[in-house]
């Protein structure tokens, strides 16, 4: 058989085709040289040997060559060829994966024990007693000795922290490690990603993926955490009042020191006076969400029951929103989406026709601090979607079972109103916590602000000892007093000049010098004196081509009265936490350089760090299947789909951990597929 093979390759191959043939196992000039030259002195016989051995090789040297195989000329056969290989390929990687995945999960799990001594200071387990209340104080914390990082940070300044909120978290993610004792006393130990919470009462998303664990962030700065709140602040012995309920129900209370202390507790919904509120539901935390979707759940099971009268149903399927701001509004188009996408498919139709969403708003239009375009469009787009915008509306009463409500015409004319209510989200603007209050009474004149406590341009607490107390996020405002500051503006230049700062007459290269502090200690100023020569011009009344003593301050009044109060965001929060890591850091390294000048006391911040400057990057809202973005001094877009992806994105990037970030994820694809979950819990 082989020899019949061999002879039929002799047959086809010549002395001329020799050549091109061998180049699969060697040079075109070796192939020459060995094959195109016939011996023809050679015997008949020998001459058959050679040119079978010939063939023989020629065969050997096909089959090892890199020439592609021959191909089937029926297309389909190749494309089930192909189909199949990717198909083989994709089950071996995606096995791989997943028995990857099953090796990784193994090794999670732990089945030895860590058991052993574990050293802990008595001064933690038996704190001393002391302070105003000789309370105990925690001078040590349990976990002081756990590892070696923690011991030495035992003896570094005390940072406490109160609150777990964006400026919190945003300090904690940006402080360096080694530089403080670090502790955060919250209430609550997770962080909350507040912007999707609307989402959460609907079911869009899940209630853990808006939440991150408090102690995974800790971590990352070897800090400490207690979970209490804080009742109360003594500024001339630093130390915070911390209470917690026991196990037995009793209530305790302790004393935590500090060098320096963070205050980012948050706020409270505002109530403006109106009655009934405790008819409402709000939406502050994650309870509040959870509250808000089991009532939706029941009002739409109730309304299924036979026993329901139409008058009833109309009444339990009435959703009031009281305040068309962000939180607002998010919350009414979330609501309109889960009755018109999921109620269809899932309840009776009679429900769909009987749903009523109401939107009351005191201002002219929805959400009025975004440019008025954007105002308008989302109205026109809840219109579309039949969601009653009410606006010139104020509450004056929350019932039971209707809510009452004043409205101003066109006309001028005020009229009262009374809409049947199953469920009214309060979302009204914010208010100062106890705490917050507390603190203010304490610190008399200083604070003058009813909603918020007032810090000045470096986030220190006014009224309290420079550099040791701050107040971030929420629970906080920037006083921008430029006019209270004009004697500190002008010292320097009187002195130079010896004379009285009242007395002074600025020259224009004098102004410009007061310009330039003012921007330095009020970064907020520097859109409003852009024109140093027409402020100049302006308020030179007498023509005298200088400034006196009153007409800069007439002037710098005028700048006050153009600066507005930093907005209560998550974005301004996170801002302000940044800031603070940045300048507590630089403290820091800054340190051991000002001990050794002896520099202990004075304007440290001031002489280290800038003054805090609010860059704001834009706001953005869901308005039910589209979403818009302003980015401020004209810069806008809305749009539908499109928007929305952008929007997610936007609130996906800033998610606080790559966690949250996955369940998110999921939880969209899940509602892609399966709808939202209608159940209560």
């Amino acid at each position: 058989m082989l020899s019949s093979r061999i002879a039929r390759q002799a047959r086809r191959f010549s002395p001329g085709t020799v050549a091109s043939i061998g180049r699969g196992s060697r040079s075109a000039a070796q192939s020459r040289t060995l094959f195109t030259k016939t011996p023809k002195a050679l015997p008949a016989a020998s001459t058959a040997r050679q040119w079978k051995l010939l063939a023989l090789r020629q065969t050997q040297a096909r089959q090892l060559s890199g020439a592609p195989l021959p191909r089937s000329k029926s297309r389909l056969l190749n494309f089930a060829y192909r189909t199949a290989a990717w198909f083989g390929s994709s089950v071996v990687v995606i096995s791989g994966g997943v028995v990857a995945f099953f090796l990784y999960d193994a090794s999670t799990y732990k089945s030895d024990g860590m058991h052993g001594e574990v050293a802990v200071s008595q001064l933690a387990l038996n704190p001393r007693r002391g302070g105003p209340k000789n309370l105990p104080i925690v001078e040590a914390c349990i976990d002081d000795d756990d590892t070696e990082e923690m011991q030495k940070q035992k003896d570094k300044p005390k940072l406490v922290i109160l609150g777990g909120g964006w400026g919190s978290v945003a300090l904690l993610k940006e402080l360096n490690p080694d530089n403080y004792h670090v502790t955060v006393i919250s209430p609550t130990n997770y962080f909350l990603f507040t912007p999707m919470l609307p989402s959460a009462t609907v079911g869009t998303l899940e209630l853990k993926s808006l939440m991150e664990p408090i102690r995974r962030i800790i971590h990352d700065v070897k800090g400490h955490f207690i979970r209490a709140s804080a009742d109360d602040v003594d500024f001339s012995a630093r130390l915070v009042e911390v209470s917690q309920v026991d196990c037995n129900g009793r209530e305790e209370r302790f004393y935590v020191p500090y060098d320096k202390l963070v205050i980012g507790v948050g706020s409270v919904t505002n109530s403006h006076g109106v009655k009934g509120l405790e008819n409402c539901h709000f939406l502050k935390d994650i309870s509040d969400a959870r509250r808000i979707r089991n009532k939706i759940i029941q009002n739409l099971e109730v309304s299924c029951l036979p026993t329901t009268t139409d008058e009833e149903r109309r009444r339990l399927l009435s959703f009031v929103v009281c305040g068309g701001g962000p939180t607002g509004v998010e919350f009414a188009a979330e609501i309109f989406d889960l009755l018109n996408e999921d109620l269809t498919l899932h309840f009776p139709r009679l429900l769909r026709n009987e749903i009523s969403v109401h939107l009351i708003q005191s201002r002219d239009h929805i959400l009025n601090t975004y440019d008025e375009t954007l105002s308008k469009y989302a109205e026109e787009r809840f219109a579309r979607d039949q969601v009653e915008v009410l606006t010139n509306s104020r509450v004056g009463e929350v019932r039971p079972d209707s809510i009452v409500f004043s409205q101003k015409r066109d006309d001028g004319a005020v009229v009262t109103k009374e809409i049947p209510m199953g469920f009214c989200l309060w979302s009204t603007g914010v208010s100062q916590s106890d705490l917050c209050q507390r603190l203010a009474e304490k610190l008399g004149d200083t604070q003058t602000n009813r909603h918020a406590l007032e810090t000045d341009t470096h986030l220190r607490l006014n009224g309290t000892p420079l550099g040791d107390v701050y107040a971030i996020g929420d629970c906080s405002t920037v006083q921008n007093n430029v006019a209270d500051h004009i004697v500190s503006f002008l010292r320097r230049l009187a002195w130079k000049q010896g004379k009285d700062p009242e007395s002074l007459e600025l020259h224009f290269k004098d102004w410009r010098s007061v310009a330039a502090q003012v921007k330095k200690q009020f970064p907020q100023a520097v859109g409003h004196l852009k024109r140093l020569d027409k402020l100049f011009q302006e308020y030179d009344k007498d023509q005298s081509g200088t400034l006196g003593f009153g007409e800069l301050r007439e002037l710098l009044k005028q700048i006050d009265s153009k600066l507005t109060s930093l907005p209560a965001t998550a974005q301004r929060a996170n801002q302000q936490g940044q800031y603070l890591a940045h300048k507590f850091n630089k403290l820091a390294r800054a340190q051991e350089g000002l001990a050794a000048n002896d520099i202990i006391e004075g304007d440290l911040d001031a002489a280290v760090y800038k003054a805090f400057e609010y860059k704001h990057l834009g706001s953005l809202a869901y308005i039910g299947n589209s979403a818009v973005f302003d980015f401020g001094q004209g810069w806008n877009m809305a749009g539908g789909l499109w928007a929305v992806y952008a929007w997610r994105s936007i609130y996906f990037a800033q998610s606080v951990s790559f966690r949250t970030r996955v369940l998110m994820a999921m939880d969209w694809a899940k509602r892609s597929m399966f709808g939202r979950d209608l159940s209560s819990f």
